[in-house]
């Protein structure tokens, strides 16, 4: 379900740490498997958007996925 092939770079991580501390780098990192877990968790379980974006293409996008999904 999460699987993925996707890795840092050595170059691409040091181009991080002269942006970051150690500790700025370890909290992006966690916000960004928790970013990862949730939208699986979402896909699995069927949680559907709340409608609190309000970007034209998003809501046009979220209406057009709720009604595929309640035909089924």
């Amino acid at each position: 379900m999460t699987y993925t092939s996707k890795k840092v770079t050595e170059r691409f991580f040091r181009l991080l740490q002269r942006e970051f501390t150690d500790g700025e780098l370890v909290e992006l990192a966690a916000v960004i498997a928790h970013e990862n877990f949730r939208s699986k968790f979402n896909t699995v379980f069927g949680v559907q958007p709340n409608d609190l974006c309000t970007l034209p293409e998003i809501r046009n996008k979220t209406a057009s996925l709720q009604m595929k999904t309640s035909r089924r």
